[in-house]
């Protein structure tokens, strides 16, 4: 009698095997496949830029100080004083500086360019209609949506824009736009983000300054950049924990491990030559209301001292060399009126700590 050899036995338990059994077990492979092939492009990304110089900056808007009855000036000087930041991204929100039509005022802005160049800190820029910060898309009053003369309205203030402050040594990058094909969250419906208006932005951009690198924010955590315009750089947002609104109502911690954004931003690479930025990196509550109505228990439900630490060590483990944190005023706020250093000092030993890296 012959003998039945293992592989002739796994072959055959595989054959008599129903399809609704195989089935299940093709995608587990094919999975487990995927996982391991985007594993690898992580590793050699992280492996690439491993010696890079890395920088831990952050997001600053006056604004958004003033919502915490905080100084803007004293803020942002701690901030590059007391912190140590040297990268920060700042915002020209059309609203703001073009409150009436054809009339500008850059003399919030202008002290915060000066603020970072006596701190020899470099800046992105952000620009155009959608920027940091609800609603997001920052329109004045006076701007009709309903027809497509706003465009050119919007144009000629990026270009005020642009040429006020493209002279500014210190000026690193633009980011054009502010996940701009997010339409589920911020109040743009109205305005319509057409890959062509964007094209267009960044064509102008290019032709007003085409010595610096424009940057793109990619509008979630699961797709990845197809067609124009191709940026310069390609910015990535990272939550972890935050309020769901829309279905559980609960908090939900986003599962992803660092290396799912190392393997996004080696595919990114591998297919364009461009590289990524950590723009957004959470490090300030997201709850079911407004941070000042919060209570300190619910704020650190979704970011206190400990987390804080936890989410820049996670950003580093991404393999992005330059991360941008999010709610350096919240920081100061707990710090100053309501007499809780804890964050801003995790903050500072971040700071410190990127430095030797």
């Amino acid at each position: 009698m012959r003998k039945i050899s293992s592989t002739e036995t796994i072959r055959k338990i595989w054959t008599d095997l129903s399809k609704w059994i195989k089935v299940p077990l093709y995608i587990l492979m094919g999975f487990g496949a995927v996982c391991v092939v985007t594993y690898g492009i992580a590793t050699w990304y992280i492996h690439k830029h491993n010696d890079e110089p890395f920088q831990l900056g952050t997001t600053f808007i006056s604004g958004y100080a003033e919502y915490y009855e905080l100084d803007p000036h004293e803020t942002l000087q701690a901030i590059l004083g007391d912190l140590g930041m040297r990268h920060l991204r700042f915002v020209s929100y059309w609203d703001e500086i073009e409150s009436t039509k054809g009339v500008y005022d850059f003399s919030d802005l202008d002290w915060q360019m000066d603020m970072a160049e006596q701190y020899g800190a470099k800046v992105t820029l952000a620009v155009g209609l959608r920027q940091p910060r609800w609603p997001e898309c920052h329109a004045p009053t006076w701007v009709n949506a309903e027809n497509d003369i706003w465009k050119d309205d919007l144009n000629a203030f990026m270009t005020a824009v642009v040429n006020r402050y493209k002279g500014r040594v210190h000026l690193e990058s633009y980011q054009l736009e502010n996940e701009y094909f997010l339409d589920v969250f911020g109040e743009c419906h109205t305005f319509g983000a057409t890959r062509e208006r964007l094209q267009t932005e960044f064509n102008l951009i290019k032709s007003l300054d085409p010595s610096r690198p424009i940057i793109l924010s990619l509008s979630n955590n699961y797709a990845f950049p197809v067609g124009e315009p191709v940026p310069d750089v390609y910015g990535v947002s990272v939550y972890k924990r935050v309020f769901d609104y829309t279905v559980t109502h609960r908090y939900f911690e986003y599962p992803f491990p660092s290396w799912y954004y190392a393997a996004r931003a080696g595919i990114i690479e591998m297919r364009s030559g461009k590289e990524s930025v950590l723009h957004e990196l959470q490090t300030e509550p997201w709850g079911p209301i407004g941070v000042k109505e919060m209570s300190i228990a619910e704020q650190d439900k979704t970011m206190n001292a400990e987390l804080l630490t936890t989410r820049v060590d996670y950003a580093k483990k991404t393999g992005f060399r330059t991360v941008d944190t999010w709610g350096a005023e919240w920081w100061y706020w707990r710090k100053q009126k309501l007499n809780d250093p804890s964050l801003w000092n995790a903050a500072k030993d971040a700071v410190a700590d990127s430095a030797t890296h």
